[in-house]
């Protein structure tokens, strides 16, 4: 049985390392307020999380809302970017600090005998793959839809929208006016009809991947919030770290958000989806505010919670960001625009978006 640990007292040939390693890492309540501070920064990431993560959305969904087609794909791109840079760097990296090997909980009992950020990692990757195939599955059997039929359905849409090419014979063309207007109706019934079933299908799909997306993000976004509210001398840093951090994540919710085709019937839950972004972390501030004189991040079980939930988070993002983000966009969109400069524009922002929030992880 070990003698209790006494750090006035430390043979560091005889010692636990586990004990040591605890003593250092343990930090008392470091609140030194600036209360006003703290509120403001509750309004404040409130106001510009939920603007630019509405940002896309309107930008797709609003038929006033003007936007160049560069300033939207920037928007996009550059988000998709900070969501796979938050699952590196904001995530799995801060994991290791909490639960990993050299930590004190990593050198405690049995999280001593594995490193567990990456298992848990990998365990969250291969759940959110199993759960997207079994979605997609479940659509093709229910509904018979399937990847490739919607895609050729989404050719005979764009197809027939754009009517006979100009050297092309146009049938009917002595008939009467009436019966080509009625005509015309009915393919324009017939392709709002087919594009209706492309969207429905499209959305049963991508929302159960993105609904996990937004879990993993908002999980992020409860603990940096609770953090603010109680964290000491670093606040000042943090603080501005963190607006910029919230704003950027919420563009890479929006612009994943701005991509799924909502049926009419749920106009509502884009709206709802960025409310809800925007609410969650200014919410954890103001329970980090609530607990602020007792809340200690740094202890033991802390450490645990937040280290699970972590790792657990980057592999969702893992996954959602290099499989639903980067290859469906890049390599396995059949409708992936052809012009060049627009390619290289969105993969310039895409990585402007990674790198700059790769950057941020200095201080948050």
């Amino acid at each position: 049985m070990s003698s209790p640990f006494d750090p006035n007292n430390v043979d560091l040939d005889t010692a636990d390392p586990a004990q040591v390693v605890c003593y250092l890492n343990a930090s008392p309540n470091d609140y030194n307020g600036h209360l006003g501070a703290r509120i403001s920064a509750l309004f404040v990431i409130l106001v510009v999380s939920t603007f630019t993560t509405i940002f896309c959305v309107a930008a797709v969904r609003l038929r006033g809302f003007k936007l160049p087609l560069y300033v939207y794909l920037f928007a996009r791109y550059f988000g998709a970017g900070v969501i796979v840079a938050t699952a590196f760097i904001h995530l799995l990296d801060p994991a290791y600090s909490e639960i990993g090997p050299q930590t004190c909980v990593g050198m405690t009992k049995g999280w001593a005998s594995y490193s567990w950020p990456p298992a848990i990692a990998l365990v969250s990757v291969m759940m959110i793959f199993l759960l997207d195939f079994a979605a997609e599955r479940y659509v093709e059997v229910k509904y018979g839809f399937s990847h490739s039929d919607v895609d050729v359905e989404h050719r005979v849409v764009e197809h027939q929208q754009e009517g006979p090419a100009d050297g092309e014979s146009k049938p009917h063309q002595h008939s009467d006016s009436v019966f080509q207007s009625d005509k015309a109706a009915e393919t324009d019934i017939e392709i709002e009809s087919l594009q209706e079933r492309i969207d429905t299908h499209l959305f049963r799909e991508q929302i159960a991947a993105f609904l996990i997306l937004e879990f993993g993000v908002i999980v992020h976004s409860v603990i940096i919030g609770l953090n603010l509210g109680v964290v000491g001398d670093e606040f000042a840093t943090l603080y501005p770290v963190i607006v910029f951090h919230q704003a950027f994540e919420g563009l890479g919710i929006g612009a994943r958000m701005s991509a799924i085709p909502f049926p009419k019937r749920y106009w509502w839950l884009p709206w709802t989806l960025c409310v809800a972004y925007g609410l969650t972390t200014p919410i954890a501030i103001a329970i980090g505010l609530g607990v602020r004189t007792t809340y200690s991040g740094g202890s033991f079980t802390a450490n645990i919670v937040s280290g699970i939930l972590d790792s657990m988070s980057a592999g969702i993002l893992i996954y959602t960001g290099l499989v639903e983000l980067l290859a469906r966009d890049f390599l396995f969109n059949p409708r992936r625009t052809k012009d060049n400069n627009q390619l290289i524009f969105m993969i310039v922002s895409l990585i402007a978006g990674a790198g700059i929030m790769a950057l941020l992880g200095k201080w948050a």
